[in-house]
């Protein structure tokens, strides 16, 4: 329960917190270790067995953040391989000391031989909850990253750094275990969540197959056919400084666009809808807003006349395979434009393409939700484990 009582504070290395809570170093309540890797790699000798799981920081790259618990390993290691590894135990707690998920920590539910990527902290005190360590890591990864990893090229927690880190501690285990319950249960709620949005996901590539899967009556069309295009010229953005006070979004070409926002006097492309083709990438978006853009790589495609529904184009241009080749070759006007697709009668496009747009609105509203789920996991951690908000 939260413990409503006032409460003094006291000034410490990590800011203010409850004057019956302490600070420690990882050092002081465990035993900090590396995990250990046969050489040399990928010799069938030691690797690719079925004698112990292999936790290595790459498989750790397929666990979800809301996921505290190692389950599984993508491989094992022969029993000969296990001799030049280091072997954990279930319960152990452990930080990914490099690469993507640098300063990651989770608790393992398997026993598993873990690689040097992998640190972990031995012989915990007994007064002190495993599981609130990782929650309290994991709220300090991007510090963890940004400050006291250090290395050429490729930053890393070496066991020293890792044994340095402080940790805030409420007085009892009992409390560090109410702290970390709450927290697991945001988390759970988000994995939850996430489940969700990936089955929603998948259900709606699979109808997409069978929406947009040629049918008596498609006619067959070139891609120019359906639409006309148009240069960005008169909308381009030159400042690459952008303002958020301004509420015009700035299109940037890339695998991804990038939304920014500029108080820089252009052009503003409110005829829409739209698709964005990037001559280089072939990436599209369909885009419902008025905007600038960054790149005159963008092509602005528009319905070539009125029996042309634009965003059954779009769902049936993310369809084509693209097999064109070649960086800077599949430009619009040069190649994309004559590649055919099966259009339907208009009146199919309509609906096909508003069964599209159901589904989108239906994970659009779910990834809504999981932002706001992720943004109270937050706020409970900023409160929690500083003891802003008491648990008891």
């Amino acid at each position: 329960m939260e413990l409503m009582v006032e409460q003094k504070y006291q000034q410490t290395e990590l800011g203010a917190l409850p004057e019956d809570w302490s600070v420690k170093s990882i050092a002081e309540v465990s035993t900090p270790v590396r995990g250990g890797s046969p050489r040399p790699a990928g010799d069938p000798k030691y690797f690719n067995g079925d004698y112990i799981p292999w936790l290595t920081v790459a498989s750790l790259t397929n666990i979800p953040t809301s996921q505290m618990h190692v389950i599984e390993t993508e491989t094992s290691l022969t029993k000969d391989g296990s001799m030049f590894s280091r072997t954990l135990e279930v319960g152990t707690l452990i930080i990914s000391n490099s690469g993507a998920t640098l300063g990651v920590a989770k608790l393992l539910k398997i026993k598993c031989c873990a690689n040097d990527g992998i640190a972990a902290l031995l012989d915990i005190d007994t007064k002190v909850e495993p599981l609130f360590i990782a929650h309290y890591i994991n709220s300090q990864t991007k510090r963890l990253r940004e400050v006291i990893a250090t290395g050429n090229g490729q930053p890393n927690l070496n066991t020293d750094l890792i044994g340095r880190i402080k940790i805030p501690l409420p007085p009892t285990r009992e409390e560090q275990t109410a702290i970390a319950t709450a927290l697991s249960g945001a988390d759970a709620l988000i994995a939850g969540m996430e489940k969700l949005i990936e089955k929603k996901r998948l259900i709606k590539q699979g109808a997409m197959q069978e929406l947009l899967r040629p049918k008596m009556g498609w006619v067959l069309k070139k891609l120019g056919e359906c639409l006309t295009y148009e240069q960005p010229t008169n909308y381009l953005v030159k400042d690459t400084e952008y303002n958020d006070n301004n509420q015009i979004p700035v299109l940037t070409a890339g695998k991804t666009f990038i939304l920014g926002y500029t108080d820089e006097e252009f052009g503003i492309f409110r005829s829409t809808p739209v698709i964005i083709f990037d001559d280089f990438t072939t990436t599209t978006k369909y885009v419902d807003f008025p905007f600038k853009v960054k790149s005159s790589a963008m092509k602005f495609l528009k319905p070539k006349h009125d029996l042309i529904d634009l965003r059954f184009i779009y769902e049936s241009m993310n369809q084509i395979v693209y097999a064109l080749g070649g960086d800077h070759k599949r430009r619009w006007i040069g190649e994309y434009q004559y590649i055919d697709i099966h259009v339907p009668p208009y009146e199919v496009q309509t609906k096909i393409a508003k069964a599209i747009g159901d589904m989108d609105a239906e994970i659009h509203a779910l990834e809504r939700k999981l932002a706001k789920q992720k943004e109270i996991k937050q706020g409970m951690m900023q409160v929690l484990l500083t003891g802003n908000v008491r648990l008891l």
